[in-house]
């Protein structure tokens, strides 16, 4: 499965993240292209109105939150997280990102 990002501040998210934190999300993207939807626990959660969060679990807690769409995985938000929940304005940005997909 083809993995995109919608929204070039993900790439340049990922760039920014020390090498070691770097290089897993780069193999959890792989896993992602790998088994597409069937990627569950612990690498990809179900959230809400058709959303996913890829769980990269390290030094730090990042989240890339994706969807599926025409047989492609598009990236649509990725953050730290901080937090227990995933905060409302990340879902918040990763649904308008949606958006331009319809």
């Amino acid at each position: 499965m083809q993995v995109e990002t919608i929204a070039g501040e993900i790439d340049k998210f990922i760039l920014k993240l020390d090498p070691q934190t770097q290089a897993k999300v780069l193999r959890y993207l792989e896993l992602l292209e790998c088994y597409g939807n069937k990627l569950g626990m612990p690498y990809s959660k179900s959230l809400h109105g058709g959303l996913f969060e890829l769980r990269i679990i390290g030094s730090k807690q990042v989240r890339i939150i994706y969807c599926f769409h025409k047989n492609k995985a598009y990236l649509v938000n990725a953050f730290i997280k901080k937090t227990n929940k995933i905060p409302k304005k990340e879902i918040d940005l990763a649904l308008k990102r949606l958006k331009i997909l319809a």
